[in-house]
C-alpha cells in the first residue's frame, strides 16, 4: 500500500492540473471502489473549484468551493494521472503526458475528472480497494475515516519531545509503534525500516525501552527518510506511479529494506537480516541496529 510519500508524490503532481481550478466534467465507470460511491457525487463535485489541494496520513484531500472535501484513498494500487495537450503538458515544474486513445476508458478506468487547467485527471484502480468519500470540511476531523489519526511526521509537532514522551511506557516493539497509524500518520512498513536503521535501533527493541539518546536521532531520521522519499518521486516496488506515469526512485536508495542478505551499508561486518513482525517483513543489520 502507498505510504506518505507516495501520496505526497501524488498530491504534489496533481497540483498544478487541480488546486484552483474547477472540475468541469465527472464520470464514474461503476457504483463503488472498496465502498460505495457517495450520493449524487457526481452532481456534487462537477463544476466545483478545487481551493486546495493536501493530505492527511495516506489520504489526498481536495478542498471543494461547496464547502465540501474530496476524499480519496489509492488503496493498494489507485494510480491518479494527469493528461494534457499541447502547451498545458507543461504546468508548473511538471510534464504530464498526453492522452492516449482511450484515456480515461480502459477496463481498471474507474473515475475520470476533467478541469479546466486544462487537464483530464484518471484514477485506475485494477485491485479495486481505493475509496472516494464526500466530506464537509468543516468537520474532517471529526469523520470515521479521521477520527484518531496521529500527528503528521513533517509537521512542526512532530520531533523528539513528542517522541519521547509517545513511546514512554510502550511493551509493543520500537517498529510496531512506529507504524501505529494513532501515534503517527502515514508512516508504513517500508520507512519504518529505514529509519530505524538510520538511527541505529533495533526493529526488536521495545519501545519504552529505545535509549534516551536514541530518540531525537530516531525523529531526524524519520523526518529525513521521508523527505528524501518524497524527493525521489517515492518508491516504485509494484503499483505506484507519479501523476506524470513516472515511476518512484527511491527504492534503488533502501538501506535496508528488501535487501535480505546483503553486506551492511554502515560498512559493519554485518548482513541485512530479515524477520517478521506482526505478519510483516522487516529488514536490520543486527550489529549496527541495537
Amino acid at each position: 500500500m502507498p505510504e506518505l510519500p507516495e501520496v505526497e508524490t501524488v498530491r504534489l503532481g496533481l497540483a498544478p492540473a487541480m488546486e484552483g481550478h474547477t472540475l468541469t466534467h465527472v464520470e464514474t465507470r461503476r457504483g463503488d471502489l472498496r465502498v460505495p460511491f457517495p450520493k449524487d457525487f457526481v452532481a456534487r463535485t462537477q463544476g466545483r473549484k478545487v481551493r486546495h489541494l493536501r493530505r492527511r496520513a495516506k489520504y489526498l484531500l481536495a478542498d471543494l468551493d461547496s464547502g465540501e472535501t474530496l476524499v480519496i484513498h489509492l488503496g493498494m494500487s489507485g494510480r491518479m494521472s494527469v493528461y494534457a495537450e499541447g502547451h498545458q503538458r507543461k504546468l508548473g515544474n511538471y510534464v504530464y503526458q498526453t492522452p492516449p486513445n482511450g484515456a480515461g476508458h480502459g477496463k481498471h478506468d474507474h473515475v475520470v475528472f476533467e478541469t479546466d487547467a486544462p487537464a483530464r485527471i484518471v484514477f485506475n484502480d485494477h485491485r479495486r480497494f481505493g475509496l472516494m468519500a464526500l466530506v464537509e470540511t468543516a468537520h474532517l476531523e471529526q469523520d470515521k475515516l479521521f477520527r484518531g489519526i496521529g500527528i503528521e511526521p513533517l509537521s512542526d509537532d512532530f520531533n523528539a519531545a513528542f517522541l519521547a514522551k509517545a513511546l514512554v511506557g510502550k511493551k509493543t516493539p520500537i517498529k510496531s509503534a512506529l507504524l501505529d497509524q494513532r501515534l503517527i500518520a502515514g508512516l508504513g512498513n517500508i520507512y519504518v525500516c529505514e529509519a530505524l536503521f538510520r538511527a541505529g535501533i533495533s526493529p526488536k527493541r521495545l519501545a519504552g525501552a529505545v535509549k534516551k539518546e536514541k530518540i531525537a536521532p530516531l525523529a531526524a531520521a524519520i523526518r529525513k527518510v521521508l523527505r528524501d522519499a518524497i524527493a525521489a518521486g517515492g518508491s516504485t516496488l509494484r503499483d505506484h506511479a507519479q501523476a506524470t506515469g513516472d515511476p518512484g526512485n527511491f527504492q534503488h536508495h533502501f538501506l535496508v529494506y528488501d535487501r535480505e542478505g546483503l553486506p551492511c551499508k554502515n560498512k559493519c561486518p554485518g548482513t541485512v537480516k530479515r524477520i517478521v513482525q506482526a505478519g510483516r517483513s522487516t529488514f536490520y543489520c543486527p550489529k549496527c541496529q541495537t
